[in-house]
């Protein structure tokens, strides 16, 4: 039977278009010490669901919940995996959810599945799994880069200075970055907390905020040269 299934599985993947995409995958930090696991699932269920709803042009398969604490999708390019990586860490942080991310380049040779991210195999996956898995680096960005050690090291490196940065927020700090980078003016934003727009630039000052947006610009024109390229090939 073994046998059989393993015929079966490369004949698919024999006859399956290669496609060149992007994994994201994730997983919730000590998820397996929080108080009241009922509600942190609850929460990380809506998150996911509002996250595929946003992004649904982007996705190729969706942001599929798939131990519980763990999550991944496939996406259309590694450019479009990067606002919703950051869009999921914003809104976990919100809860006070840890969660720790990659985001990867596969290349597909099974059919997709539009409706749930698994059941596919292709290059990319598995070194994807390995990256989320190595726990001791503490980054919570991390990168799987097929054939690209170098930007695959920078994008490490910047990743971890993201890290860095948002753990040294405070919560005031989280709240008006993360509404700053949705396009909230500094004045609608003095106005919306009813403080100066100075209050807010001293916040945006205290919090690195242009440190790192300017990082997340640099991984999402890393990740864009990274896509034309695969293009281009």
């Amino acid at each position: 039977m073994t046998h059989i299934w393993l015929q079966a599985t490369l004949f698919v993947m024999a006859s399956s278009p290669i496609q060149s995409l992007a994994v994201v995958m994730g997983d919730l930090v000590q998820s397996e010490r929080s108080p009241a696991p009922e509600r942190l699932h609850a929460q990380f269920n809506d998150v996911v669901d509002m996250l595929n709803m946003r992004y649904r042009e982007r996705l190729v398969s969706p942001l599929t919940i798939t131990l519980g604490d763990e999550f991944q999708g496939l996406v259309k390019s590694l450019a479009d995996a990067a606002p919703i990586v950051r869009d999921m860490r914003l809104h976990l942080m919100a809860k006070a959810i840890d969660c720790r991310f990659v985001i990867g380049s596969v290349e597909i040779r099974t059919e997709i599945n539009p409706d749930k991210a698994w059941n596919m195999m292709g290059p990319g996956l598995s070194r994807a799994r390995e990256r989320l898995n190595e726990k001791r680096t503490g980054s919570l960005y991390r990168f799987s880069i097929l054939d690209d050690p170098v930007a695959e090291t920078l994008l490490e490196a910047v990743g971890a200075g993201l890290t860095a940065i948002e753990r040294g927020w405070t919560d005031q700090q989280r709240e008006d970055i993360s509404a700053l980078i949705k396009g909230l003016s500094a004045a609608e934003l003095a106005k919306h907390r009813n403080v100066s727009v100075h209050s807010i630039y001293k916040v945006r000052s205290s919090g690195n905020f242009d440190a790192y947006t300017m990082q997340w610009h640099a991984i999402g024109a890393a990740l864009a040269a990274l896509d034309r390229r695969q293009e281009r090939s």
